[in-house]
């Protein structure tokens, strides 16, 4: 099989989308060294590290007419690279239905409330089309909550759409901790926005800092539309972090904190975890985090889980073995597996 997998997402350093393409995409060529995949693009990315022979980067747009990715730019790149297939992993598939096409849907968050996304009116409205018109042969969603939610609202058929899990890479391990002066830390990791939901969390950990000397830092690309976060002491806003860095900040916090108000999977709480990290997350990410999390939803239950975590440590240790023993349930592996079958059935299919 020759996949066509469109890259856009790879355009941008960090944030679920570019991990889901990236390991996904080497999971892939790794899992099934006879087929071939492709990278397309109409935009400038960086080929994964460590990509097999198997996975390469294909073209972009060659003209004018071209640069029309989704209309007739992507059609046409996949025929000079003779694909069989075309997976969009980002709310997307080509407009013309020349090959069998899958397209992941990772979470409903477009239609939910505007004020989620301030740019997202190219999703909202081509999305739809693409989903109810079935252009796209089969939707993968990362949990079986998208799943239901994609089909009550799209009406789409329910064997069109699978439910396919995510995973953490593999680098994300426990790393040792060093012997270090400064404070404790809560932690948040993710990209700043409106849906991660922070003025919740800032407002928990001041009440939780009046009698427990923690830090809150807060790591990930700042989105134009995140909300405001004044200085103050203790609080750290490092900014984007490169991925080398994440394992050592996942392990050497006090907690792992993620009160998003919705997410379609989650993947941080799952690095998190995978790093053996306390975790404590809002019921948005419960099919991903299981028992294996302290539930907390708004500043007073956020407060009062932060500071269990904060003033019992045999409970977060506790929490950090069923973090581990959750993680090891997920892997891309799995994931590349799962989706493979997807990409067969949506070949079956095309045409019906």
């Amino acid at each position: 099989m020759r996949v066509a997998i469109e890259a856009a997402p790879l355009a941008v350093t960090s944030g679920g989308l570019a991990r889901y393409t990236s390991e996904l995409s080497l999971a892939l060529a790794r899992g099934f060294p006879g087929d071939e995949f492709f990278l397309v693009s109409d935009q400038s990315f960086r080929m994964p590290a460590g990509a097999p022979a198997n996975l390469s980067r294909g073209g972009g747009p060659r003209n004018a007419l071209e640069r029309r990715w989704w209309m007739w730019g992507i059609a046409h790149e996949m025929r000079r690279l003779r694909a069989d297939l075309v997976h969009g992993p980002d709310f997307a598939v080509p407009y013309l239905p020349s090959r069998p096409s899958v397209l992941t849907l990772h979470d409903l968050s477009p239609w939910m409330d505007r004020r989620w996304h301030h740019a997202a009116g190219r999703v909202r409205g081509r999305t739809p089309v693409l989903l109810e018109l079935g252009i796209a042969t089969m939707i993968i969603t990362p949990t079986e909550m998208v799943r239901r939610q994609a089909i009550e609202r799209f009406r789409l058929r329910p064997d069109r759409v699978v439910a396919v899990p995510e995973a953490a890479a593999p680098w994300f391990r426990p790393v040792a901790r060093q012997a270090d002066p400064s404070p404790p830390y809560f932690l948040f990791v993710g990209t700043l926005e409106p849906r991660k939901n922070l003025p919740a969390l800032v407002e928990a950990w001041r009440e939780v800092r009046r009698d427990c000397a923690v830090d809150l830092v807060l790591a990930g690309r700042r989105r134009a539309d995140s909300p405001p976060i004044a200085d103050e002491p203790g609080l750290r806003v490092l900014g984007e972090v490169p991925d080398q860095a994440l394992p050592a900040l996942y392990s050497g916090a006090l907690a792992f904190v993620y009160p998003s108000l919705y997410e379609g999977f989650g993947l941080p709480v799952l690095e998190a975890m995978q790093c053996g990290a306390c975790v404590i997350a809002s019921r948005a990410v419960s099919e991903v985090a299981g028992d294996a999390a302290m539930c907390a939803d708004g500043p007073r239950e956020l407060a009062g889980a932060m500071r269990r975590a904060a003033r019992e440590p045999g409970l977060a240790e506790e929490y950090r073995e069923r973090a581990l023993a959750r993680a090891s349930q997920f892997s891309w592996e799995h994931t590349a597996r799962l989706t493979h079958e997807v990409y067969r059935e949506a070949r079956r299919r095309f045409g019906d």
